[in-house]
């Protein structure tokens, strides 16, 4: 077994974790060496005691790296790991970085000025309508959007910088072939080639409630800051903004209505130190050093309103069936005669051509100000 398939078999074995991995590293001196050390030899490295040692011994024999690479294959997916070139920069700097990310997509080297955007899966229409803006903005000037592609805020947070045709890179809580949210498959679908969806779970992986506060440390890794946008105490964001304060990253909150539960996580950031967010500029300012001013310039303007996209028939089906009244995704379906199967992946196409927009409860509606101006067959 190679160095890098050492790597990827130690990130399958159960309870080990990076810093464990590097522990064993440290006392062994090459991952490859793991698989042939004694138990006592194991038990040398920092967190490693006999019940640990035990189960490597029992498991090392029956994880195959290379399987595990063609499982990823079928997804059109590849597995990095830590000493891998295309393995980002800023994501090491962490106390605990992944051993090895699952990448479908691209990583590219100017995803290190990138600036995550995260929320509630229970978002307010307002909450979505900043996370939209500030992540289209943020897209124009030329940052990458990390976030978690969970329901609310993160999905808003994704499909704004896919419309401000920037990058963007979804951190998932599950393997890549258990993904989760189901309903976000076709975002997946186009955020993986408009950026990338990582995950360093192994293949089959399902989501559960330590997969996902435990992944968001990867997404603040990943970013020089985080924005939450509408956070509850003690929800996954005020976790993620925890990790970012921890790995010195700038925590930004933006402020909400003092009646609204969803508000609370960010004023009570904001108290502690968080800078507030009002707009754009308030995050611009803090990296004016990686800015143009004709990009700057660029990111202030209001987003823009154009009905004049081509449309496809079906598209066109869609708008038609919302011209009188926002419907829920079920009604669209029977008011428009298309399959559900069919209406997802052309509401993400409406979308990041800003002809409609999605509300809470997956109520769609045409934008404000563009019906009188389609045009349709």
């Amino acid at each position: 077994m190679d160095r890098r398939h050492a790597y990827i078999a130690l990130n399958m074995i159960d309870n080990l974790g990076p810093v464990r991995v590097r522990n064993l590293v440290a006392a062994l001196g090459k991952p490859e060496a793991v698989f042939t050390a004694s138990e006592g030899e194991l038990r040398q490295a920092d967190g490693i005691g006999a019940d640990l040692a035990k189960k490597i011994i029992a498991q090392r024999g029956e994880v195959d790296p290379v399987a595990e690479e063609k499982k990823a294959a079928k997804y059109d997916a590849r597995i990095i790991t830590f000493e891998e070139d295309e393995y980002p920069e800023q994501l090491k700097t962490i106390y605990d970085p992944p051993i090895a990310l699952y990448v479908r997509g691209t990583l590219e080297k100017k995803d290190k000025h990138a600036l995550g955007i995260v929320g509630t899966r229970h978002a307010t229409h307002y909450g979505l309508s900043v996370a939209d803006k500030l992540s289209y903005q943020l897209a124009k000037v030329g940052f990458c959007v990390v976030s978690g592609l969970a329901r609310g805020i993160d999905t808003a947070g994704h499909k704004g910088a896919m419309k401000g045709s920037g990058r963007t890179i979804a951190v998932l809580g599950s393997a890549l072939d258990t993904l989760y949210p189901p309903e976000n498959k076709e975002l997946a679908d186009a955020i993986s080639k408009q950026g990338a969806v990582i995950s360093e779970y192994t293949m089959g992986r399902e989501a559960d409630r330590t997969t996902f506060p435990y992944r968001n440390r990867v997404v603040s890794g990943l970013s020089m800051g985080i924005i939450i946008v509408e956070a509850g105490f003690g929800s996954g964001a005020i976790i993620t903004a925890t990790n970012a304060a921890e790995q010195g990253r700038i925590v930004f909150a933006v402020p909400g209505r003092i009646d609204s539960p969803s508000a609370r996580g960010c004023h009570q950031l904001i108290k502690t130190g968080a800078r507030l967010i009002e707009d754009i500029d308030d995050v611009l300012q803090e990296f004016e050093f990686l800015i143009p001013p004709d990009k700057k310039e660029t990111a202030q303007r209001e987003l823009p309103v154009r009905p004049d996209v081509p449309m496809n028939e079906q598209e066109q089906t869609i708008v038609r069936a919302l011209w009188k009244d926002p419907l829920d995704v079920d009604s669209l379906a029977r008011t428009s005669g298309l399959k559900m199967h069919e209406i997802g992946g052309l509401l993400l196409g409406l979308e990041m051509k800003r002809v409609v927009r999605i509300l809470p409860g997956k109520i769609v509606e045409l934008v404000e100000g563009l019906k009188q101006d389609f045009n349709l067959k």
